[in-house]
């Protein structure tokens, strides 16, 4: 009698996880009972018994939240979106029912969460992503990851996966894992040595509530296999991702997860659709300290500072028709040496000219260059900023002016290009280059002195930005 309980219990589980896979697809679709207990092959009645059963919650207050948490993840993200739009493509009959079920869920308007979102997060129990927060200590998290993680942009390729689905309850994971190996193995299509351990994340943890938030415990395989029962079949889509490479203590995890949101923002890429997962290498319970070595991949799309060297090629493409100030032929600088200088140099600028720039972190991620950014108020306002760069394999420092994305670059580089204003070479082609005006500060850096080389870039800096500035203002 136990064993057809477990039986039926075992189907239910599998077909309301099909339903949710199905919704969580669709949200912009016709969501109504008829159509998914027809999906789940159940009667209306029945399906809406097990769905609440299994899910703890009943159809439509669950299809409603979904939509209501999709389109707060786009407004975080992207609040330029008309909430009219995104109401109406989410299936609420008109923006002010929307804007009151909005509400509730949030305790502000869809209009006041544009700009209070993460404070509405926060009062009702989630703990947001922070980019304010970020900014403050952004030195400490841009050393922690320099220090704990390798990151690089990889096109991934599709991957077959087993899982089990799980909403809340994050203390299951590992007898999920357990339960799905030894049903693998017991199978005959669990490879020992060639699989891996992946958690797919199925909700945003800046909208959802974490004993709401639903997870996947999954295993690859080497095709497409048949479920069974809660087991299930699941692909992870092929693509572009932002993928991090950590082996850290099991508290550093979440650490690790809003450092790599952080270096997808600060590189220019945009998030994209498509699932959130870490894969884990090892079992830490062997390792010597006992930490985890794993891979989180962020689905992203745009081109990134970290795909193409090309604020550096733009550079070097300009140098050699420069008559920049010159040092001695020191050779290459060496990398520790760089940005240990060049973090000396950020605190500088910060210590003496406090408030009137905004600085950006010190990008980390390529032996061959590092470079922070400078923003006067004046040209936050148009979403310019300067860039003062050092080139550690041509052994030269370069200031240029760039934009937060390619289409403010390629707008005031066709201004500045289609003008007769020659003070300063513009950029042969932007499509190739991150800066849309460079010019070299220092050829031949002496580091050894490192507060004379401080003062030589510092006033050929400022006379640059002072220029600058004057003609776009």
């Amino acid at each position: 009698m136990r064993e057809k309980s477990n039986k039926t219990k075992t189907e239910y589980i599998k077909r309301i996880t099909d339903v949710l896979d199905f919704i969580e697809q669709n949200l912009d679709a016709d969501l109504s009972l008829e159509k998914l207990s027809k999906k789940a092959c159940y009667s209306s009645f029945h399906f809406h018994r097990v769905f609440s059963a299994v899910v703890g919650e009943n159809l439509n207050q669950f299809v409603t939240r979904k939509r209501v948490e999709r389109i707060a993840s786009i407004l975080l993200v992207y609040t330029d979106k008309s909430i009219k739009e995104l109401a109406y493509t989410y299936g609420f009959n008109s923006e002010s029912s929307f804007s009151r079920t909005f509400k509730q869920f949030y305790g502000v308007t869809p209009t006041m969460f544009k700009s209070k979102g993460k404070n509405a997060l926060s009062k009702i129990g989630i703990d947001p992503f922070s980019l304010e927060e970020y900014i403050c200590s952004i030195d400490e998290t841009q050393k922690w990851l320099h220090m704990n993680a390798q990151i690089e942009v990889k096109q991934l390729p599709e991957m077959n996966l087993l899982g089990i689905m799980q909403i809340g309850e994050f203390e299951k994971m590992g007898s999920l894992f357990e339960k799905l190996m030894k049903w693998g193995t017991q199978k005959g299509i669990l490879n020992p040595f060639g699989f891996k351990a992946i958690t797919i994340y199925h909700d945003n943890p800046n909208v959802t509530q974490l004993e709401k938030s639903r997870f996947s415990a999954c295993i690859t395989v080497d095709q497409e296999t048949e479920g069974e029962g809660e087991i299930r079949t699941l692909k992870i889509s092929k693509g572009k991702y932002a993928v991090g490479h950590f082996e850290i203590d099991a508290t550093d995890i979440p650490k690790a997860w809003q450092s790599m949101l952080v270096w997808v923002m600060e590189n220019d890429y945009r998030f994209r659709d498509g699932d959130f997962f870490e894969a884990y290498l090892n079992d830490h319970t062997t390792h010597p300290e006992q930490k985890f070595i794993l891979e989180i991949s962020i689905p992203i799309e745009g081109e990134g500072r970290a795909e193409v060297d090309t604020v550096n090629e733009g550079i070097k493409e300009q140098v050699p028709n420069c008559d920049a100030p010159s040092g001695e032929d020191q050779g290459p600088i060496d990398y520790g040496q760089a940005i240990t200088y060049m973090k000396a140099l950020r605190l500088f600028f910060q210590k003496t000219y406090g408030t009137l720039f905004s600085y950006g972190a010190i990008y980390l991620g390529n032996p061959d260059f590092s470079y922070f950014s400078l923003t006067p108020a004046a040209l936050k306002k148009l979403k310019l900023k300067f860039v003062i760069v050092c080139d550690h394999k041509a052994s030269q420092f370069t200031i240029c002016l760039s934009g937060q994305n390619k289409d403010i670059r390629k707008k005031y580089w066709k201004l500045f290009k289609g003008s007769d204003w020659d003070k300063y070479e513009v950029v042969e082609s932007i499509e190739k280059s991150l800066s849309i005006i460079d010019h070299p500060l220092l050829i031949g850096p002496n580091l050894q002195d490192p507060d004379v080389l401080t003062k030589q870039i510092e006033t050929e800096s400022l006379k640059f930005m002072d220029e600058i500035t004057a003609v776009l203002q």
